[in-house]
């Protein structure tokens, strides 16, 4: 054994252990890989993949089922940073040249215009919002016929089914940041109210006697919500409004879970479809962890639903990446199967596996 006379020689060997001893946990730190967030991204990048390849929609590419598709899309580049996301977003904003879909009065036709406004931000000078400009102007000011009561054709309001609080209110709440100007703010509440008041809790039975409520129509509502939060300032005088319904709603959809981890296409009757069904368990998965995510809603008592939820979403994901069991295009409770898919279903697998990987 040597004894050490010089203390430089000490602060050397003091140094060159702490070297050691730092680039050993580096080294390891490296090695550390989350396994589970690589395969959630696998499973979305799949997903995404297989309905690239398989392009659907109702009438038009601009339509309403590609714009719930595409906010899926624009949430898993933001969740990922995959620059193959934004790609297509691109690519589908330049086929479309920029469009809406064609009428001015109908909520559904906007919903394409999230993924513009998102790519707008991430990519500057590519997009031409001007369409997005005129419909949205259009439809907050223009005359139509819904003005005039008409309840045969049941457009007394604006937004008459449960759907457009999807469609249209978050691309509101987007433009009114983009524009700086609330009074698209103002307006996007006062039609959300009117919808509010002539949908809240109606009195449709199912067979058992109990309420029709259809997972995705509620689905649509919640998401819609998220996506409305997310983006109206903290100090604007009607978040409360919005807030107090996601909690409400959040926390009723909790209770109904499926110990698969999905819910039913009839949330209180799903003994009329009993099977799993995606689309509204994707728009489930999506807020719930969105909730978490944000501090809106307790970690320890919904992550435990959050985690099942995706694991039973996973499972309805077949090898090639198409995501199955997606009810088709509808108003009311049906039945799916594991082979019944649809771009909006991808589209709310993207959205929640989006959430899922910021837990």
């Amino acid at each position: 054994m040597f004894r050490i006379r010089n203390c430089s020689s000490v602060r050397i060997l003091l140094f060159f252990a702490s070297f050691i001893y730092f680039a050993a946990c580096s080294a390891s730190s490296k090695k550390y890989i989350n396994t589970a967030h690589l395969a959630d991204k696998a499973a979305m990048l799949a997903a995404f993949q297989w309905q690239e390849k398989n392009p659907i929609f109702s009438e038009d590419p601009s339509d309403w089922t590609n714009g719930a598709y595409y906010t899926g899309v624009a949430r898993a580049h933001n969740a990922t940073g995959n620059e193959a996301y934004l790609n297509a977003i691109e690519a589908t904003g330049k086929r479309n040249e920029w469009r809406t879909w064609e009428r001015y009065f109908h909520a559904d036709d906007i919903a394409i215009s999230y993924a513009y406004l998102y790519l707008n931000e991430q990519r500057p000078g590519v997009v031409d919002l001007t369409p997005t400009g005129q419909w949205i102007e259009d439809h907050l000011n223009k005359d139509h016929e819904w003005k005039e009561n008409d309840p045969e054709k049941l457009r007394q309001i604006l937004w008459w089914w449960c759907d457009a609080l999807f469609m249209a209110p978050p691309v509101l709440t987007e433009y009114a940041s983009l524009k700086d100007d609330r009074t698209y703010l103002d307006k996007t509440y006062a039609y959300y109210r009117q919808t509010y008041d002539l949908l809240w809790d109606k009195d449709r039975k199912a067979e058992n006697g109990k309420k029709i409520f259809w997972s995705r129509g509620n689905g649509w509502i919640l998401a819609g919500l998220a996506l409305i939060l997310e983006e109206l300032p903290q100090t604007y005088e009607h978040r409360g409004f919005y807030l107090e319904l996601y909690k409400t709603l959040a926390a009723r959809i909790k209770k109904i879970q499926h110990e698969d981890g999905l819910w039913r296409t009839s949330l209180l009757a799903p003994e009329s479809y009993p099977h799993e069904e995606v689309s509204g368990s994707g728009f489930y998965t999506f807020v719930l962890a969105w909730s978490i995510n944000n501090w809106i809603l307790d970690r320890a008592e919904y992550l435990p639903s959050v985690e099942k939820a995706w694991k039973g979403l996973r499972s309805c994901q077949q090898p090639s990446g198409k995501v199955g069991w997606v009810q088709n295009i509808g108003f009311d409770p049906q039945p799916a199967n594991a082979d019944s898919w649809q771009n909006f279903g991808t589209g709310a697998f993207l959205l929640a596996g989006s959430e899922v990987l910021r837990l």
